[in-house]
């Protein structure tokens, strides 16, 4: 690990905040670094309203989008809602379809299936709209690369209207609207919404037309925030204004289905981090292992009881997941090491027998034990599938448009993308691939990086301390949990390896200066254990947290790195 601390800001500008504030230097300092520089900065950071969130006819084409679905409407005409299959496609899908049938019932839902149609806009889901009379698509999370696909549609006198927040591309699909805000021309004040965030931006459209106010609009933001924890865009802005009060209605009042799925858990209240780690991975589990249409009819779902069958099913799917996912990346490792690749710049592996709906997690994982930018592909129908994974840094995407001669089609974000290609490619595909890397990677990526919001003691640990930094969340990207380093502590001699395989570090800290002791937990770090043993002086990389046990709450540093401290 690299560890990096953060450029610490100009004390004037400390010192100043702080006394504006009446907080302490430290609580300032990391103010400044996350951009909060005034008063008014730090009063709308700190107590989100939802009245920050931007009029989205400010977006291009929300005008014509709105007409267009009105004029739909006024004509009696069957509506689709179209998304993806990951959660932000689910979760979109979802909101605009049961928003609509609030007031008209003519919509219906379809999501693509992974293995037969792939990614995002297919011919199967036109020709379905086409055989069942449905003349307008509303695509979700997808459709802006769908150039050949729109034109397919248009043939048939279906027209689309696309919410869509990935980059496009040189041309646009001839939709009657258009709603990206990376398009270009979109002057619309924010630009990192996931695809369930703009799909919310077109029910606030018509919402207003309709004379409803954003309170109105309120509960369905649990669906945007589970999307928005699960597609991991930044926690900033107009994210951040959704995402606070998304996590309130989830919290409160969710809907049948997402309260199913807490209910299965029994976990109290739900953090951001919880949304990523225990909601969003039983929704995807839906598309991976079954079809995303499980997954919107769960989130859909207005009977509790019913709401509890279908969340009682996506668990298993996703206990089949998890056994999946530990069979392919244990079968990956093996290929990576028999092929004698691990020096290799990047990783690209292959397998027709792998699951499709779990490559995108093992990508995840191999990059865990071999850092660098990876792709793992399987076999779909007469072409081969992959989903890429980037380290942090590393533009996948960018590396994936100079491979285009072998690719047949790709489309996703800077960290994380998806391809198709013909079997007689992969091999041109994997080299070229390795050499794009090999040649712009810089060195410094190739070790993973720990950015360390500043250098603090033991005693700055405190309730009131741990108490302020939860108010800086949600957390998320631009905006992460607080990390701290604390330099030359001891271990009070009863640290050590804990789990099955005994891969994870449990200490009780204390320094020399201070007879405080805290207690912390590092997982992945069992190795790590030589670093505490025989009262030896280590470094610590951490965040802090909350430990609940046996009715007692306290507080627990989380490691994320150990070094050999000084002597």
């Amino acid at each position: 690990m690299r560890w990096t601390l953060k450029p610490i800001p100009e004390k004037e500008k400390i010192t100043q905040l702080a006394k504006e504030l009446s907080v302490d230097t430290l609580v300032a300092q990391l103010l400044i670094q996350r951009g909060i520089e005034t008063f008014d900065d730090a009063k709308k950071f700190f107590r989100p309203s939802i009245t920050d969130l931007h009029n989205p006819y400010l977006m291009k084409d929300m005008e014509v989008a709105v007409e267009r679905i009105e004029k739909a409407i006024e004509n009696q005409e069957n509506i689709l809602v179209y998304g993806d299959y990951d959660v932000d496609g689910t979760t979109a899908v979802s909101l605009v379809s049961s928003y609509l049938k609030t007031f008209y019932p003519n919509v219906a839902t379809y999501i693509p299936d992974r293995y037969e149609e792939g990614y995002g806009v297919s011919y199967k889901g036109i020709d379905f709209a086409h055989d069942n009379d449905f003349s307008l698509i509303i695509a979700l999370d997808c459709g802006i690369k769908a150039i050949d696909k729109v034109a397919y549609a248009l043939e048939k006198y279906i027209d689309f209207i696309i919410c869509d927040h990935h980059r496009p591309g040189k041309e646009l699909p001839k939709a009657v609207a258009i709603l990206d805000p990376k398009r270009e021309d979109c002057e619309y004040p924010y630009d990192e919404l996931c695809g369930c965030g703009v799909g919310f931006k077109l029910i606030q459209a018509i919402g207003e037309r309709k004379g409803q106010t954003i309170d109105d609009l309120a509960p369905y933001l649990d669906l945007v925030v589970t999307a928005i924890a699960a597609d991991i865009v930044p926690l900033t802005g107009e994210n951040r204004v959704l995402a606070y009060f998304g996590l309130l209605v989830l919290n409160k009042s969710p809907r049948p289905g997402i309260k199913a799925m807490i209910h299965q858990i029994d976990k109290k209240e739900l953090s951001i981090t919880d949304v990523v780690f225990i909601i969003a991975p039983r929704i995807n589990a839906a598309g991976r292992i079954r079809h995303g249409q499980y997954a919107v009819e769960l989130l859909s779902e207005i009977d509790f009881e019913e709401a509890l069958e279908f969340a009682k099913e996506i668990e298993q799917n996703n206990v089949d997941r998890k056994e999946l996912d530990k069979i392919i990346t244990h079968e990956a490792l093996q290929q990576i090491e028999e092929n004698n690749e691990q020096q290799n710049a990047s990783n690209v592996v292959y397998s027709e027998t792998w699951h499709k709906g779990v490559i995108g997690i093992v990508a995840s994982r191999l990059i865990e034990t071999y850092y660098k930018p990876t792709l793992v592909f399987t076999k779909s129908g007469d072409k081969l599938a992959a989903s890429a994974r980037s380290v942090k840094g590393f533009d996948v995407y960018n590396a994936l448009e100079q491979c285009a001669e072998f690719i047949e089609q790709f489309g996703g974000h800077k960290y994380a993308a998806g391809l198709t290609l013909k079997p007689e490619n992969y091999e041109n595909f994997k080299n070229k691939f390795e050499e794009v890397v090999k040649n712009t990677l810089p060195e410094e990526l190739k070790t993973p990086e720990i950015l360390i919001d500043t250098e603090i003691e033991l005693s700055d640990v405190t309730p009131k301390f741990y108490r302020i930094l939860k108010q800086l969340g949600p957390f998320g990207p631009q905006n992460m949990r607080p990390t701290f380093r604390t330099n030359r502590l001891q271990d009070n001699g009863f640290g050590k390896q804990v789990g099955e395989d005994k891969s994870h570090l449990k200490v009780t800290i204390k320094n020399e200066s201070d007879t405080k002791t805290l207690n912390a937990i590092g997982f992945g770090l069992g190795s790590k254990n030589e670093f505490i043993s025989n009262k030896k002086y280590f470094d610590i990389v951490y965040s802090i947290d909350e430990n609940h046990w046996n009715g007692n709450t306290s507080l627990q540093l989380t490691l994320k790195d150990i070094k050999k401290g000084e002597k």
